[in-house]
């Protein structure tokens, strides 16, 4: 019997996702499988597509096409594609409570037939709500999107040759109640202006423009402000990061590298948080020494979110979505029809094609 190829969609809504993603594409070209992208809304930016990738167009090109699975770094997918929907997440969890007064990265949508977690700290509450509800099974893969920084093979267009001041990475969320970029950014400018370390600055898409042209001002050789849909080479060039609760700081300790947060509330022995200005240097300071007390909680609070270190994560992913597409889902219960979460759906996509 000749197996056909299999044919995944990567289902986007937001720049970032790219970078997310090519992993995964890598890995399923490298099978001989075939792959297409569909751009979902006006936030995620064609041009960023290489011209090796493909793109379908519309929804009615996407049920011709009939992907076996749809690969989704987001919260929500439609139900009138094709395909078995993966979770794949476009972040770790933050502990982010959304307006229902639940952790958002748990929140179950009842779009995605398997979740593909990253480490027990997402795997076993999953499992628990898949034997709740039903409706979708639950692998722990490893994040794709990981993949580059364990295998070292990443470009590093942040490293300056003759430079070696520590580099100081500043990322921050965009969320008004949770961001510090307006607060630090005083402190910011006056450390940097001191010169005494390197400074990389990032801030989610979504952060106010305003802010982002502030920071962008600073722009000097010690400081450096950075748009890219690529972190991970951002992540790779610093010794230390600067934060408040983006999501990405648990990225940057995976690489067993320290964090100084600003006025975060987990009150986690792995990370050095500081609440007033004046602690932010002498923070960074310490957590450019690596103390040996604070190196061994990062390296427990990283077993327990992402233990993979191997750079095949997108591997184990495909491993766990080719088994699913193998065995079917008639033994998940029927989703929960969501009439209007998919009208908006529909209406955004401008598809009104039933059956």
């Amino acid at each position: 019997m000749v197996l056909k190829n299999k044919r995944y969609l990567l289902y986007i809504a937001q720049n970032y996702s790219y970078a997310m993603l090519r992993p995964l594409q890598t890995a399923i070209l490298r099978r001989g499988d075939e792959v297409c992208w569909f751009l979902d809304g006006s936030e995620v930016d064609p041009s960023f597509l290489k011209p090796t990738e493909q793109r379908l167009l519309s929804i009615d090109d996407v049920r011709r096409w009939k992907p076996d699975a749809v690969m989704v770094p987001g919260n929500v997918v439609p139900s009138f594609i094709p395909g078995i929907k993966v979770g794949i997440f476009h972040g770790f969890n933050a502990g982010k409570v959304n307006r229902r007064g639940r952790e958002d990265h748990f929140e179950i949508r009842n779009c995605f037939d398997l979740y593909c977690c990253q480490g027990p700290a997402t795997t076993l509450p999953f499992i628990r709500l898949a034997e709740k509800f039903g409706t979708f099974k639950v692998a722990e893969t490893g994040w794709p999107t990981l993949d580059p920084l364990y295998k070292n093979d990443l470009e590093q267009p942040y490293n300056i040759e003759g430079d070696n001041r520590p580099v100081v990475l500043f990322c921050s969320t965009f969320s008004r109640s949770l961001s510090c970029a307006s607060v630090v950014f005083e402190k910011v400018k006056a450390l940097a202006e001191q010169g005494d370390w390197r400074w990389l600055v990032q801030f989610h898409p979504k952060m106010k423009k305003e802010i982002v042209d502030k920071y962008k001002e600073l722009n000097s050789s010690n400081l450096t402000f950075v748009e890219t849909d690529n972190v991970l080479p951002l992540l790779k060039a610093a010794d230390v990061m600067l934060c408040d609760t983006s999501s990405i700081l648990i990225m940057f300790l995976l690489q067993g590298k320290p964090v100084v947060t600003f006025n975060n509330k987990s009150q986690s022995s792995h990370l050095v948080n500081v609440t007033q200005l004046e602690g932010i240097r002498p923070a960074l300071e310490r957590a450019l020494t690596r103390p040996p007390e604070l190196m061994k909680d990062i390296e427990q609070y990283c077993e327990y979110i992402h233990p993979f270190r191997d750079g095949l994560s997108s591997e184990r992913v495909l491993d766990s979505v080719e088994g699913l597409i193998e065995s079917g889902t008639k033994d998940l219960k029927p989703k929960p029809a969501n009439l209007l979460r998919h009208l908006k759906m529909r209406k955004r996509l401008g598809y009104w094609r039933f059956g």
